[in-house]
């Protein structure tokens, strides 16, 4: 030993127990358990020199202690307290902070009574260690509580919309099984309903990793043939059991006989209620050593069987209902088939001869050529599908075949042509009607009967009907039906009605024929009719050019020589209409307007005024080709129609050219005068009804083009009409939703970031509209702030929040109610908020409002009056969106607030790899907020990450989805229980 050590012996003794505590204390401070921290404890003691037989501390309702079998099981203690008066031990209580002690050391008679200060210090650790420990412990219950009461929630939530989703009972059940999945462990899992009548159970579903397919669903079983079975005796005595296989079958009263099903590890079942009676059982087992069921679960699997035997009820009572339904509608359409087949076989036969007779009379009508066959297609189409139809003739010679009337979709026939072998000559040559589809004109023209050369070579023939046409001589000709579409098929019913219907053509036709010999006889006395009045038609012809001269002045203009208004508007007509049957067919109007014109006429005179006229419509004209149209409105209106190129690039393309002719300097007056028009182009869409439509989208473009500064050109745009269209009718139904009450509050947590503890709630809108369902804010507020209605859904939604919120801040809290501009725009706010928390009874002194920046600035001698009333009277202020606008001292230092709430933007970034700028923003506003005296609250805290750096900056208080989204009142009432 050295001079030194010799020298200083206390020093020597002191760093020596400083070590001792460093060794034995370090696990006793890092134990993540309570018994890991009771053995460091006693490893700590028995180093110190300390007798410490055990360490036990209350956990729940029952003891436990380090080592496990310190305390004899037969002891029948329960409690510490028990522990701390037994006389056979000696006790020392660990020093957790609380008033009671929660842990102590057990030791013989006199351990304790002299401790070592080292000994001393590592009990004091060890109490502070596990106070956090159990703190710890209760903070993952309470997470653990919540998370359950969650999944609970959404699991009902999800067996109500199954209940009424639009699928068959299976699927149903199966998402059943899947919900209940996710709540425990269920992987062999049934449903047994009871027929307390028939005294019988069927397993509606049954999904078993063993025994699986034991039970068929629509198999009913006799309770006498289950009378061992679990689930009998669940609903017979509606009872909850849970246990291993025995240990239920003792609960239950079973003396177990014949097995039923493959013993479980662990088995667990509910009765299935409805009132008193029990109407079946819910079950699940396992067969796993390790996956058993707990109270908690069995407590779950009993609450959710009301909700899942109201499920099942509302798809009985649907499928029964539906059934009931098809198998009525079905009798219906049974005796309305027959009724319609007796209605439709009278019609036919009466139809029939009503068409027969009409053909009859056309024979011996005077029409031309053209109508008799349009009235033949008319008749022939009334008793069967005539859409592609025509009439085939032969020559007299025999050679050539026309056709006297055709119309077909595809374009295909309706030309003579020499007779060959086509399906018209088969029918000819075969003297009677044929019904030709795909398949036999492919076999037809295989065997050379029929060789096909379509006249277009595209349209194939999906059925083909022809019938000829007997004359004195022979076959004349033959009339044909046929059809291009899959879904149109003629049938042999359709082949006797045209066999029946061609005689009666043929004999028309001849009769027409022998009309047509007489009407050649009488050629020769047309001709000298037509010699006796060519004096008239010269007259006629006169008459005419005079009325063509007539009609030229009405539709032009007689300044510029143009086409006039009118002119236009009946072009406009055949455009619009030639695009409706075509819409590849497009045009485009350009509505023009001679800028500045008005100046022109005021200073050098109307007749300068003409000339600036007709110089602009000398210009235009070259501006534009045929067939295109320059016309004049009126006044210095002009309008050009383009009925050729692509649009609206053409449509543009003209109007640059316009402009730049327009630039050219014109004498006029001895002045040198500059002219320009403002252009406005409507390119026609299938929307415009008429025209007046599209004139008005053209005028609407000339608008904004003079809107913008004049000479220039704008292109209609009907998303800006169709905004506009859209905001008035949000408005409207923000009005109906007002009166409906279709508006509700949400409560949003304000959180003490250190435990999670509830502080306060913000208040916010929410519109449950009855079509798109929940919607944001975002979505409606804009347009309520634009038209004015949000002063009225403020304080609709002001009273529904005090009256919701009351129960929530009842024990401490406050709440938060966001504050539009608008309503420091008027008289009277505060006056208005009070009574209004005075009618709803709400208590004024934890009700505060929150405001932005912008709201400062609109008035701000005005805003904080107003600030200070409401202050006056116990209701705070909060400055919303802090960092966000000006960001200024003066706002915080002038205007009378409480808090401060930092916008979002910057604390999203806090869990990002650089967040330096918001971290500097967000450190700048804590430390304003401490030294004013005023609360800070971090907006949008969504990650562990972010609470963790707000907590590490001092921040106290948090908002975010980390801690809970918006949900009613009634979600946070339920939440806190």
């Amino acid at each position: 030993m050295d001079d030194c050590a010799r020298m200083d012996p206390a020093a020597d003794e002191s760093d020596c127990r400083h070590s001792e505590l460093t060794v034995w204390a370090l696990p006793i401070v890092v134990a993540n358990s309570v018994r890991a921290l009771a053995a460091a404890l006693l490893r700590g003691m028995a180093a110190c020199g300390v007798s410490a037989d055990a360490i036990v501390w209350q956990a729940q309702d029952a003891l436990a202690c380090e080592p496990l079998r310190a305390l004899p099981p037969e002891s029948g203690r329960k409690h510490l307290s028990d522990v701390l008066s037994a006389p056979e031990y000696a006790v020392h209580p660990l020093p957790t902070g609380h008033a009671q002690p929660q842990a102590a050391m057990l030791g013989a008679s006199g351990a304790f009574s002299n401790l070592p200060n080292t000994a001393a210090r590592m009990l004091e650790l060890a109490g502070q260690r596990l106070a956090e420990l159990w703190t710890l412990q209760e903070l993952h219950a309470s997470v653990q509580h919540l998370e359950q009461s969650r999944q609970l929630q959404q699991a009902l939530f999800a067996i109500a919309d199954l209940a009424s989703a639009d699928q068959d009972m299976d699927s149903m059940l199966r998402g059943l099984h899947e919900i209940i999945g996710r709540l425990m462990y269920a992987r062999n899992f049934f449903i047994a309903l009871y027929d307390n009548q028939r005294d019988s159970l069927r397993f509606i579903y049954f999904a078993d990793e063993v025994d699986e397919g034991m039970y068929d669903p629509e198999r009913e079983i006799p309770a006498a043939q289950l009378k061992d079975s679990f689930t009998l005796a669940i609903i017979r005595q509606a009872r909850s059991v849970r246990g291993p296989a025995w240990e239920v079958a003792r609960q239950l009263g079973i003396v177990r006989g014949p097995v039923v099903g493959t013993p479980s590890v662990d088995f667990m079942g509910v009765p299935m209620r409805r009132g008193a009676e029990v109407l079946g059982a819910l079950a699940v087992q396992s067969y796993r050593e390790g996956l058993g069921y707990s109270a908690s679960d069995s407590a779950v699997l009993g609450f959710v069987a009301e909700h899942v035997l109201t499920a099942l009820e509302r798809k009985h009572g649907r499928q029964a209902l539906e059934q009931r339904v098809l198998e009525r509608t079905h009798e219906l359409a049974l005796a309305n088939q027959q009724l319609q087949e007796q209605i439709a076989e009278r019609e036919r036969a009466a139809h029939l001869q009503a068409t027969l007779y009409r053909i009859a009379a056309l024979a011996n009508g005077q029409e031309s050529d053209a109508l008799f066959y349009r009235s033949l297609h008319a008749a022939v189409a009334e008793l069967i599908n005539a859409e592609n139809f025509y009439i085939a003739l032969v020559s007299e010679d025999g050679h050539t075949l026309r056709f006297p009337y055709c119309v077909d979709s595809a374009g295909e026939g309706g030309k003579t042509r020499p007779m060959a072998r086509g399906l018209s000559e088969f029918v000819m040559r075969e003297g009677r009607t044929q019904l030709v589809d795909s398949s036999r004109l492919q076999r037809l023209c295989e065997s050379g009967e029929v060789a096909i050369q379509s006249q277009t070579g595209t349209t194939a023939t999906m059925c083909w009907l022809g019938a000829p046409l007997l004359g004195a001589q022979g076959v004349m000709g033959v009339v044909t039906v046929q059809s291009y579409r899959a879904d149109l098929l003629y049938d042999e019913q359709d082949a006797a009605l045209l066999t029946f219907v061609s005689h009666q053509i043929a004999t028309s036709l001849q009769r027409r024929q022998q009309a047509e010999a007489l009407l050649a006889l009488n050629n020769e006395l047309e001709q000298r009719v037509q010699l006796r009045t060519q004096e008239l038609r010269q007259e006629i012809e006169m008459r005419e050019q005079v009325e063509a001269r007539l009609q030229h002045e009405v539709m032009h203009d007689p300044l510029t020589g143009l086409p006039n208004r009118v002119y236009l508007r009946d072009r406009l007509e055949r455009a619009l209409a030639t695009h409706r049957r075509d819409a590849h067919r497009s045009f485009a109007l350009l509505y023009l307007d001679v800028d500045r014109f008005k100046l022109f006429n005021d200073s050098l005179g109307h007749q300068a005024g003409d000339m600036v006229l007709r110089e602009v419509a000398r210009r235009l004209q070259e501006c534009v080709r045929s067939p295109d149209v320059v016309a004049r409105l009126s006044g210095d209106e002009f309008a050009i129609l383009l009925e050729e190129g692509p649009q609206p690039a053409m449509a543009c393309k003209i109007a640059q050219r316009v402009q730049a002719r327009m630039q050219d300097v014109t004498q006029l007056a001895g002045r040198e005068l500059q002219l320009s028009v403002s252009i406005g182009i409507a390119v026609a869409q299938a929307r415009h009804e008429n025209i007046d439509e599209l004139l008005n989208d053209a005028d609407a473009a000339l608008y904004r083009a003079k809107e913008g500064g004049r000479q220039r050109f704008v292109l209609f745009d009907d998303r800006e009409q169709r905004a506009a269209m859209d905001v008035l009718q949000l408005e409207k139904e923000m009005r109906d939703a007002l009166h409906a009450g279709q508006f509700v509050p949400f409560f949003q947590p304000i959180v003490h970031l250190i435990d999670a503890r509830v502080v306060g709630y913000e208040a916010l809108i929410r519109w449950q509209h009855p079509v798109r369902g929940l919607l944001d804010p975002r979505e409606f507020l804009p347009v309520a702030e634009q038209t004015g209605l949000i002063e009225a859904i403020d304080w609709h939604i002001y009273g529904l929040a005090c009256t919701a919120a009351a129960p929530l801040v009842c024990d401490g809290g406050f709440l938060n109610l966001n504050v539009s501009p608008r309503h420091f725009a008027g008289k009277g706010f505060d006056q208005s908020l009070l009574a209004l928390v005075q009618r709803t009874g709400f208590n004024v002194a934890k009700l505060h409002i929150e405001v932005t920046e912008s709201t400062l600035l609109g008035d701000p001698a005005t805003v904080a009056g107003v600030l200070q009333r409401l202050q006056d009277a116990g209701v705070g202020a909060a400055l919303d969106d802090f960092g966000t606008g000006f960001s200024s001292l003066g706002h915080v230092h002038r205007f009378p607030l409480r808090m401060i709430k930092i916008d979002r933007s910057f604390t999203q970034e806090l869990d990002q790899p650089h967040p330096s700028r918001s971290s500097a923003i967000i450190e700048a506003v804590l430390s304003l907020g401490r030294s004013l005296g005023l609360d800070v609250i971090a907006e949008g805290v969504e990650t562990p990450a972010q609470r963790r750096a707000l907590l590490a900056m001092g921040c106290m208080f948090g908002q975010g989805y980390y801690f809970g989204r918006p949900a009613p009142a009634e979600h946070w009432l339920v939440t806190r229980r």
